[in-house]
């Protein structure tokens, strides 16, 4: 098949799952077209049968904003009449799913089938204000196929938006192999001393990360117990961060390294990772983390539970339980069940998610959509 992917290319899940599954369907044989404004961040380095095509923004003095959105429109419809595209898969409901259908528009007879896949804020934040709802729900309606990364956000999708038609509820993904609690990566004493536990978090540090939450739990951990935090990836929170470092003293033991491409060398370093978001249509860093053989502390919210297994894979909290998370936190960290749950973090990550796996779930969802 030809496929194009439009997606966003700056960190986060969307980008990364979009990216992966570009990756890995060219990896078995397929022709994938990236289309965004820069090259998504996981497409570091050259893959057979994966091609990227630059959107270009077009500044011009009557547009206060770029209209990005009938730039990508065009930008489908050309990649797609030039290269003959069997389907053009859009990552997120807005702007994406919005420029496949005006580029099926444009193109007329010559019709590639759009599939969109939602991702979680496209629907629980962007999607609900009502400056989006009308156009959020027709560019769902008006897609040749629905998929959503967990039971979850079908649900609320079809509940908020009364979509009528199925969605098709395909998980996130991980490579075990690229993930692995076996990888060499860095070196953990570059980090902490062999007597110090490491603590991670993974985010875009948006306000729906609840990042204090997340300096807050360490340091109720890092006061019973010797641990290093580290904090891996930026955005509006990392200075409200920052202070609290700073206001507890602990500049020693929080280290802050920015965005990260190959996350894989950190995680395998962990032995917690903690995910206190407010909102989570899946959790990505999650299953990266378990599939790193490091155990998760998260919050029982959107499809998080559909990830993380209570007692097995890690902990699920309400939303702001920062002494219940720290109090299990110190339990998995000073006790000898830390070993026990990496192991099962794996196996759960490699039984469940496996790419291998999931792969072939799209690729049989591409073929039904293009005989409807």
């Amino acid at each position: 098949m030809k496929i194009g992917i439009v997606c966003y290319p700056v960190p986060g899940g969307s980008g990364a799952v979009a990216s992966e599954l570009g990756i890995g369907l060219a990896g078995r044989g397929h022709e994938v077209h990236f289309l965004s404004y820069a090259r998504p961040f996981r497409l570091s380095r050259y893959y057979e049968n994966l091609f990227y095509h630059e959107v270009e923004v077009t500044n011009y003095p009557l547009f206060q904003h770029p209209p990005y959105t009938l730039t990508l429109a065009a930008k489908i419809a050309s990649v797609a009449e030039k290269w003959k595209l069997d389907v053009v898969h859009a990552h997120y409901a807005i702007p994406h799913a919005t420029s496949a259908f005006l580029a099926k528009q444009i193109l007329g007879t010559v019709l590639p089938k759009v599939i969109t896949t939602l991702h979680g804020t496209d629907i629980t934040l962007v999607g609900l204000n009502p400056s989006f709802f009308d156009v959020t729900r027709f560019s769902i309606m008006s897609s040749d196929g629905i998929t959503a990364i967990s039971n979850f956000l079908a649900r609320k999708t079809k509940e908020q938006f009364v979509i009528t038609k199925p969605i098709e509820v395909i998980p996130n993904f991980v490579d075990i192999n690229r993930f692995s609690p076996d990888k060499p990566g860095c070196q953990r004493d570059h980090f902490a001393p062999p007597d110090e536990k490491i603590v991670i978090h993974i985010s875009n540090f948006r306000p729906v990360k609840r990042i204090p939450d997340v300096v807050e739990v360490f340091r109720r951990i890092q006061a019973r117990l010797p641990a290093r935090l580290l904090l891996i990836g930026d955005g509006p929170e990392a200075a409200r961060a920052q202070a609290m470092v700073e206001q507890y003293k602990l500049e020693k033991q929080v280290l802050f390294l920015g965005q990260q491409e190959y996350v894989e060398n950190l995680l395998c370093l962990g032995d917690l990772f903690l995910l206190p978001s407010e909102q989570e249509g899946f959790g990505l860093a999650a299953l990266e983390a378990m599939a790193s053989g490091v155990p998760v502390l998260a919050t029982k919210v959107g499809g998080l539970p559909e990830v993380v297994i209570q007692g097995e894979s890690g902990f699920l909290f309400e939303v702001g339980d920062v002494e219940g998370m720290a109090a299990k936190g110190i339990e998995i960290l000073s006790g000898q069940d830390g070993a026990t749950l990496k192991a099962k973090a794996r196996r759960i990550a490699v039984e469940r998610f496996d790419w291998v796996k999931i792969l072939p779930r799209y690729e049989a969802y591409y073929e039904k959509v293009l005989k409807q």
